[in-house]
């Protein structure tokens, strides 16, 4: 019976450890929500793998050192970009406003989706220069006015000047895109040539 029991909190441990690196902003009510417990469970939870609370999350990844991206500037990157590994992926915050909205529904519009998910590829290339060759998108779930979005970015593969890179944004650890790019580098392109096919999924998905 004990064995069991301790079965269940390793697996709730590690739930929680993955849904904190795919959105390490998430709140611990938010948290609970998706994990099926309580908030004191997850707050219990943290101290066991000596997770600190969001205010000093938030505080660690405003600290943490962040890669210059090559092929653009850092703020052409569409989003507050919080983490960046050249070659291996990044991590982008895009608080939403009115502005970016569809006045009569308060739907935020995909292209502002798109924009972050697309910049923060072209930021993890390793180059120069880079643009984008082809994108396949699914758009999980609206996003509405003063939702944050955070995208994750992760090269996938990198071949003959061609980097393939899967992004996934969350908004309170939901998903609301999936997007799968493949990023030229400079003379990786040339005139006239059409990129690599992403991968062989089903029609609209990303990844």
């Amino acid at each position: 019976m004990t064995r069991s029991y301790d079965g269940v909190i390793d697996q709730r441990l590690l739930r929680l450890q993955q849904l904190l690196k795919e959105d390490p902003l998430q709140t611990d009510r938010q948290l609970a929500r998706q994990l099926g417990v309580s908030v004191p469970t997850v707050r219990l939870d943290r101290a066991r793998l000596g997770i600190p609370q969001l205010r000093e999350r938030a505080r660690q990844l405003a600290r943490q050192a962040v890669s210059q991206p090559r092929s653009l500037l850092a703020d052409e990157v569409v989003g507050e970009l919080l983490e960046l590994e050249l070659g291996r992926g990044g991590l982008s915050l895009l608080r939403t406003d009115e502005r970016m909205a569809f006045a009569r529904t308060g739907i935020v519009r995909g292209h502002f989706l798109f924009a972050q998910a697309n910049s923060l590829a072209v930021a993890c290339v390793n180059a120069d220069m880079a643009l984008t060759g082809s994108a396949r998108l699914r758009f999980v779930r609206p996003v509405r006015v003063g939702e944050s979005v955070l995208a994750r970015a992760e090269v996938v593969r990198q071949r003959q000047g061609h980097w393939v890179v899967r992004v996934r944004s969350r908004v309170q650890g939901e998903e609301v895109l999936r997007a799968l790019l493949v990023i030229a580098a400079a003379g990786g392109l040339s005139s006239g040539q059409a990129p690599p096919p992403v991968a062989s999924r089903s029609q609209g998905e990303a990844g």
